[in-house]
């Protein structure tokens, strides 16, 4: 009987991790099913330029995985059963009803966390999706026909953008929009001071960026609530807005808790450094669902970086597992930070063992290139899953040890 894979997501991690294994596993002895909501891959690194109202390609899953042997599931995942080992899925274009698994990879991502923000989830748009992203979209293109979106923003009132949050999101989006959308206004609102976590000359660099686009910053500010039109600060500010762009954090689905599965208070699934499940030894998490601690003791952030840094010895710790052969134990580490700002800038900020920025940074059109490249190359892995791996897929051992035989159980 086949060893049954079944990964949940088809994003940045589960698509990586998909190809990887129908390369290095043999289809004589194993079986990949990927679910996913939907048919196409989301470039959730670009969803900020889509709302901003460039083109970004939406490849199929079903091209990316030709000639693979991996089957796509187009469904919506409702329920994990750890106790029979099944998947629950509903309203997707190959119907609903249940799959079977022996080894199951958590990669659904996550969404926008509203932190329990009145009005957020009523009126406020962000990027963390694609619809959402086009949502975003039309309502830039609506303030463009009155008149505020257009070059130069002639012949009517400015449209005013509120944009919450200063992390990674909530900078791209605001400079993203200010340069391709100038006819508008856009506010950028951080809880602490801006780039709080860059270094100092990283800081300056930002701060200039957004005095080059004309985006208004309000430093120690937290939004209370959100209203159609405004929203309303801790210090009984209220904000004029027209369109207001949520980017305070992400959260992650409530399957893997409901599950029964070992997770922190965020709904991440608690991993060892292979991203097994500490409570489930046959559940996989990688990307924004696992929390797993790197090598200098703090959790991986929720990142496309860390979509390669799980994705990786998870697909090894199981290829070890069912083929009898050792794993190893590589680095599990975060680089540092790549932050678009606009086209033709950016800031590349590398950070210490301890998470900490380091002094030097890179900025400009040079750095805007290099995250340019970073963007081609993620696209290119998820395209190309198995370049650079063996070529022979490997049989399942016949009798594995002990320990292998545990991880798969």
């Amino acid at each position: 009987m086949k060893h049954r894979i079944v990964v949940l997501g088809a994003g940045y991690a589960g698509a990586f991790v998909a190809g990887n294994l129908a390369r290095r596993l043999s289809p004589a002895d194993s079986e990949i099913t990927v679910v996913n909501a939907v048919p196409d891959f989301v470039q959730r690194l670009r969803l900020h330029q889509l709302a901003a109202g460039q083109e970004i390609g939406a490849p199929r899953l079903a091209d990316l995985f030709a000639g693979t042997g991996i089957r796509l599931r187009l469904a919506r995942v409702t329920a994990v059963d750890p106790g029979r080992r099944v998947v629950t899925v509903a309203e997707g274009a190959d119907g609903g009803g249940e799959l079977g698994y022996d080894t199951l990879f958590y990669a659904l991502g996550s969404h926008r966390a509203d932190h329990g923000v009145p009005g957020v989830a009523e009126h406020a748009l962000d990027v963390a999706g694609r619809p959402s992203a086009l949502r975003l979209r039309e309502r830039l293109d609506a303030l463009a026909a009155r008149g505020g979106g257009g070059e130069g923003g002639e012949g009517g009132e400015r449209g005013r953008v509120l944009v919450v949050g200063d992390g990674l999101t909530g900078i791209e989006t605001a400079t993203e929009i200010a340069e391709s959308r100038p006819g508008l206004s856009v506010t950028l609102i951080a809880h602490d001071e801006l780039g709080a976590r860059l270094s100092p000359g990283a800081r300056g660099h930002l701060r200039r960026a957004c005095d080059r686009l004309g985006i208004t910053v309000l430093e120690h500010t937290r939004v209370e609530a959100v209203e159609a039109t405004r929203a309303l600060c801790a210090d009984g500010t209220a904000l004029a807005s027209d369109a207001t762009v949520w980017a305070a954090g992400f959260a992650v689905g409530p399957v893997a808790a409901d599950a029964g599965l070992d997770v922190t208070e965020d709904g991440r699934i608690v991993v060892d450094r292979t991203m097994r499940s500490v409570s489930h030894p046959d559940v996989f998490a990688v990307g924004d669902s696992a929390y797993a601690l790197g090598d200098n003791g703090l959790p991986l952030p929720m990142s496309c970086a860390s979509a390669g840094a799980t994705g990786r010895p998870a697909t090894n710790a199981l290829v070890a597992a069912l083929t009898g052969r050792e794993a190893g134990q590589g680095k599990l580490s975060y680089p540092g930070n790549h932050i678009s700002l606009g086209r033709r800038d950016a800031i590349l900020q590398m950070v210490d063992d301890a998470a900490r920025a380091k002094p030097s940074y890179v900025g400009g059109l040079k750095a805007a290139r290099v995250k340019a490249g970073i963007l081609r190359i993620s696209l290119w892995g998820v395209s190309h899953p198995t370049f650079g791996l063996p070529r022979r897929r490997r049989r399942l051992a016949t009798a594995p040890d002990a320990s292998a035989a545990n991880a798969v159980a």
